[in-house]
């Protein structure tokens, strides 16, 4: 009787997953739409997405710069793509690091990570908008 009520009570594990709910499936969805956007839609209609913090404050985000240092990396011009936006190839292996603590389990070293990477996020984006940090702030071409 056991063996039966397991076998009829699990029949949700012996259902064929549906594909789009693989992880690395939507990822690769969410990479080439925004390969689309950047290497197709940008450069034919010219027409970006406008930072709304920039345009209501004045002040730079953190991510202001980001588009156009997307597209430089793409290009291979990493130079160009760091004065955009430095934050991003700081946070890179700090976001690696995170990930290898979650996957090892390590609780401590992972909050210890994020921490330090909202740390960077809020210094870089009041920095950047200082006169005496004006190289922080995204140069336009």
């Amino acid at each position: 009787m056991d063996l039966l009520k397991r076998k009829s009570t699990n029949w949700y594990k012996r259902t064929a997953r549906a594909p789009w709910s693989s992880g690395l499936v939507r990822g690769s969805c969410f990479a080439v739409a925004g390969l689309l956007y950047l290497k197709v839609w940008l450069p034919a209609t010219r027409l970006a997405v406008p930072c709304v913090f920039h345009g209501v404050t004045g002040f730079y985000c953190p991510g202001c710069g980001l588009t156009r240092a997307l597209q430089a990396y793409l290009q291979l011009d990493a130079w160009q793509a760091f004065r955009f936006n430095l934050l991003v190839p700081l946070l890179l292996p700090l976001y690696a690091a995170y990930a290898l603590a979650v996957r090892a389990k390590r609780k401590r070293t992972g909050h210890a990570l994020m921490a330090a990477m909202l740390a960077m996020t809020i210094a870089f984006g009041v920095l950047r908008n200082f006169p005496s940090f004006a190289w922080l702030a995204p140069n336009s071409q």
